[in-house]
């Protein structure tokens, strides 16, 4: 990606505005001419929705706020809406993503182009607000693409990005960007806003494949045969596929926009010559970039693989960038209970066999994963993998300076205990 200040084109076509992550999203929602925002606030999403009713009440956005009690409604006015011709727009985060969690399959499966802002947090009980990926991974088998931001000029980016892709004909599916709670939402980065005139030439007419309208009745949601229904879900796993190169071509016509570089589903930091491998999503890889500097300054070649897409998951360019590497280290910010990171499942069962993987949970709730502890964390996974000869660890806890292997089989006896206490 290109450096924060690069202009694309006439200068005049970008403002480099101070923004926190929530702002950016807005204003993206704003320069795609969204026509309807349906929300309900919650921690740490809510900023998303003020701004967009501040846009909209000093007459900078032409779009209707719908007011509604639930998320539950919120995505179902949007989904309504969407149907209904115009370009929509939600955002939510956690237990709000649980309470619309139905509503994100009628979306999907009625190929209804729509774009969710989802800022992660943690899902209680006990009660967070802070960042975890439980939320976002949770929508991985819904039908919606997934894309997930390092900073806020991505998420401002990867907003824009959405439309277009959901609505290609190709694609006809609704697009989650995730960013995370706090470390993005609200923490203010430049961002380069590009002008009105710049993403009407990224983002043409709303396109999508019907529209209820008076007088033109379509039938939707009845039952079908089973064949019927299972041919359904074979051509939305297709679109799922299409839609990479939906991504890649919306991503060349932003380059040549902006000078920003979306056309690879997956960004790779310092892979060509790396012994090793750090693959995750969202602002944690920053730190992992980091990381990956300091450890070669110790002669530990390491770079990063971050994920910028989740759906559809990008296994052929994972495999190109993993295939000279002596060890993948995958950082996940949610644990699959009982098995191991929904990340590390993804990604190992897209690698060869031959290719050593290793699954490290941290930064769970919103505990705080620094560049020292990624370095701290590959240099033991490698060493884990050297002395025990493995090629699958799912699962290595890291939770405050230390590490509890937690394999899949029999229970047993957790040493060091991570805590007394009976309710953890």
């Amino acid at each position: 990606m290109a450096k924060p200040g690069h202009v694309g084109g006439e200068a005049e076509k970008t403002a480099v505005i101070p923004l926190r992550g929530n702002e950016a999203v807005a204003y993206a929602a704003k320069l795609a001419r969204v026509q309807v925002v349906a929300a309900y606030p919650i921690t740490p999403q809510t900023i998303i929705v003020e701004k967009i009713d501040e846009l909209i009440s000093k007459g900078e956005m032409d779009a209707e706020m719908i007011y509604v009690e639930s998320e539950h409604s919120a995505l179902s006015a949007a989904y309504g809406a969407a149907i209904g011709g115009v370009r929509a727009f939600t955002a939510t985060s956690s237990h709000g993503l649980a309470y619309m969690y139905e509503v994100l399959w009628w979306t999907a499966a009625s190929r209804m182009p729509l774009v969710m802002a989802l800022v992660t947090r943690a899902i209680g009980p006990p009660w967070n607000i802070h960042v975890e990926h439980a939320d976002l991974m949770s929508t991985r088998d819904t039908g919606w693409l997934i894309a997930m931001a390092e900073n806020n000029q991505e998420a401002l980016d990867l907003t824009l990005l959405m439309f277009r892709i959901t609505e290609d004909p190709r694609v006809y599916l609704p697009g989650i960007v995730g960013l995370d709670g706090f470390i993005l939402s609200h923490t203010v980065e430049p961002v380069e806003v590009p002008s009105q005139e710049l993403v009407d030439e990224l983002l043409p007419a709303r396109r999508q494949p019907y529209v209820i309208e008076p007088g033109k009745p379509i039938a939707m949601g009845n039952i079908m045969p089973d064949e019927i229904f299972e041919q359904h879900r074979m051509d939305m796993h297709v679109s799922q596929r299409a839609s990479i190169e939906a991504i890649r071509e919306a991503g060349k016509a932003y380059l040549e926009l902006t000078g920003r570089d979306y056309t690879s589903l997956v960004e790779c930091y310092k892979c060509s010559d790396a012994d090793y491998l750090v693959v995750g999503v969202g602002s944690w890889m920053g730190d992992a970039k980091i990381a990956a500097d300091m450890l070669r300054e110790k002669n530990v070649k390491t770079g990063v693989l971050r994920l910028r897409w989740i759906r559809p998951f990008p296994w052929d360019e994972l495999r190109k960038a993993a295939e000279g590497a002596s060890v993948v280290v995958v950082m996940d910010r949610s644990i699959s209970f009982g098995h191991a990171g929904p990340l590390y499942l993804e990604v190992a069962s897209s690698l060869t066999q031959d290719i050593p993987v290793v699954g490290v949970v941290a930064g769970v709730g919103g505990v705080d994963i620094s560049y020292e502890d990624i370095a701290r964390i590959t240099k033991h996974a490698i060493k884990t993998v050297e002395d025990t000869g493995t090629k699958r660890i799912p699962v290595l806890w890291y939770h405050k300076g230390s590490f509890y292997p937690m394999p899949p089989g029999p229970l047993r006896q957790r040493e060091p205990p991570i805590t007394a206490n009976p309710l953890l």
